[in-house]
């Protein structure tokens, strides 16, 4: 009798065996086929890195400041003058009027003008954009008739400063633009060897707008903490039998109050002229 019983719980053991066997293949194979009301997971790409123009650090494209097609690790690099001589908050549109300065030659200058196409018509917005053109040599010479006389022009400068305030920069300052021309810096002449030009959209005869003044002294600040030898002048001051710029209306007080300029590093005063 005992012998029937080991016989029978072995055999039941055996058939639970085969159905627990049979099961898991079952789950096995089921779990191999997709379910189609369940999505697929897909693996996320890899995200793109993206490199620092200041520093040349390498981060992810989502943690990186983007400013005209380039990329920043923060906005202190934004914000600064790179080791090559650009700013990385201007817009940069390179000039091909320009060339090397020097061999040892550092700006200590730093030149104001105002500049306006159609003279006088800076109010239209298209003159910020025929500035560009001017300074780039595609300035249409049948836009105007005054660009007809200009067009042939080799021209440029280093900045540039809107009516509403957004920065442009087209030549390294580490290069010499092609600003000042015929011109003495206090027995210095040749300016364009050793100085820095800003322009500044406007025509002189009216005053120059708060935006203007604002992004000026955020970038002589720039400027300043790498070339700590600049003075400060106008064109006129540099060329004052040819030129009559930045004009009566340039605030050169509010300059000098807005960029914490020492009185000695502004040679001409602060007298409107």
């Amino acid at each position: 009798m005992f012998k029937w019983l080991l016989l029978f719980a072995g055999v039941g053991l055996l058939y639970l065996w085969i159905k627990g066997k049979k099961q898991a293949e079952l789950n096995t194979g089921n779990s191999s086929k997709p379910n189609k009301n369940k999505p697929e997971k897909v693996a996320a790409a890899p995200e793109a890195m993206m490199q620092c123009q200041y520093c040349k650090v390498h981060l992810p494209k989502s943690e990186a400041i983007f400013f005209d097609d380039r990329f920043y690790c923060s906005k202190e690099h934004l914000q600064a003058l790179d080791s090559k001589g650009w700013v990385g908050d201007a817009c940069w549109r390179i000039s091909p009027n320009q060339n090397e300065r020097p061999e040892n030659i550092q700006p200590d200058l730093a030149v104001i003008h105002h500049i306006s196409l159609p003279p006088g018509e800076f109010r239209n917005q298209s003159s910020s954009h025929h500035i560009v053109d001017f300074f780039q040599n595609k300035l249409d010479p049948n836009g105007h008739p005054y660009f007809a006389e200009i067009a042939d022009q080799k021209v440029s400068s280093h900045f540039l400063i809107t009516r509403s305030g957004e920065l442009i920069q087209f030549v390294s300052t580490q290069d010499k633009a092609w600003h000042a021309g015929k011109s003495n810096f206090q027995g210095r002449e040749k300016c364009n060897d050793f100085s820095i030009g800003i322009e500044l959209e406007g025509d002189g005869d009216t005053p120059f707008e708060a935006a203007q003044y604002l992004v000026l002294a955020k970038l002589i600040q720039k400027l300043t903490s790498t070339y700590p030898l600049l003075q400060f002048a106008g064109h006129s001051d540099i060329a004052p039998d040819r030129k009559i710029d930045p004009g009566i209306s340039f605030d050169w007080k509010k300059f000098q109050k807005e960029t914490a300029t020492p009185m000695e590093k502004l040679p001409f005063g602060v007298s409107p002229r």
